[in-house]
């Protein structure tokens, strides 16, 4: 009974955040944005069973308030991602293949972090491309549908329009605005589930013990994806922009891997705490500090940096 009066509680804050967005205040985004969070949370403390009642519990209160659509974009965004990400997160097995062993205290190996960022790149692409399919199936309809909205977001008149920097500026923005809003989704996403997993942990109700981040480390086959997605962005059409979705997701990752690999590289280095601060605020800021963050992950991938520098100082790399 306990269980089940935490899901609805945290199916229906969910839903009240995810529904906040019609309100159109400025606080609305946010809770946008954080509308996995408490499904997440009750995932990571009471179990993946308990995200998926609460999950949907919230899809029908959307529903039943603002009708059927509802349903599905509050199950693909929220919902299925809480519930997914929680119950990976918390997959464990013993380490020893010996049954007597295994049956002591075994230690565990738990679901690898990397992996987790690839789901949250999967998630993320879903959410874009079912956000560009209401727009149109087509490129050309997509893109006019993103234009649009740029234009009413922008109060640009046609008089505006009618100078060719303003439109080449607009059809560049539309071009852009599928990739944008992956890495947004990708970002919050992964910041949702961190907050989770941070008041999960602080509540004493996280069974997986915290992880070190400075070593999380993607798939090699997400380098392979990431390359063949980039070709398909040459492929023109609806197909183009799904890999530009894909890549763009898949990029924002491996931003996440640059970032661990600087909390590793400057673990000696004098005013470190500042640094990294500083290197978080320029990236909320302006966003390039994410083009190197970027680049450095694809380096490390590619070259092992982290595990040349864990070599050159002699220690074994900390498990992730």
């Amino acid at each position: 009974m306990t269980g089940l009066l935490i899901a609805l509680a945290a199916g229906l804050a969910s839903a009240t955040m995810f529904a906040s967005i019609v309100s159109g205040a400025a606080i609305s985004l946010l809770l946008f944005y954080l509308a996995p969070l408490p499904l997440m949370t009750v995932g990571l403390g009471w179990g993946s069973s308990t995200a998926a009642i609460g999950g949907l519990i919230g899809a029908l209160g959307v529903g039943g308030v603002f009708g059927l659509p509802y349903i599905a974009a509050f199950a693909v965004t929220v919902a299925l991602p809480a519930w997914w990400l929680g119950h990976l997160i918390l997959l464990a097995r013993p380490v020893s293949s010996d049954p007597q062993l295994a049956g002591l205290a075994p230690a565990l190996d738990w679901y690898p972090i990397g992996r987790l960022l690839v789901w949250i790149a999967i998630f993320a692409s879903i959410t874009t491309v079912s956000a560009m399919l209401t727009l149109g199936t087509d490129a050309e309809t997509i893109h006019a549908g993103l234009r649009n909205v740029l234009i009413r977001m922008g109060g640009i008149s046609n008089e505006h329009l009618a100078n060719e920097s303003v439109n080449r500026t607009v059809n560049a923005l539309a071009a852009l605005a599928p990739g944008a809003a992956t890495l947004i989704a990708a970002a919050t996403l992964t910041l949702n589930l961190w907050l989770a997993a941070k008041i999960t942990a602080t509540s004493q109700r996280l069974k997986r013990p915290w992880p070190d981040l400075r070593m999380v480390q993607l798939p090699a086959t997400a380098l392979a994806a990431l390359g063949v997605a980039i070709l398909l962005c040459l492929a023109g059409g609806l197909i183009a922009i799904l890999a530009q979705i894909f890549s763009a997701a898949l990029l924002m990752v491996y931003g996440m891997t640059g970032f661990a690999v600087v909390h590793t590289l400057t673990q000696t280095v004098s005013g470190r705490a500042m640094m990294l601060v500083g290197m978080y605020a320029a990236t909320m800021l302006i966003g390039w500090p994410l083009v190197g963050a970027i680049i450095l992950g694809l380096a490390d991938a590619a070259f092992g940096i982290r595990r040349r520098y864990w070599q050159r100082h002699n220690q074994l790399p900390p498990p992730t």
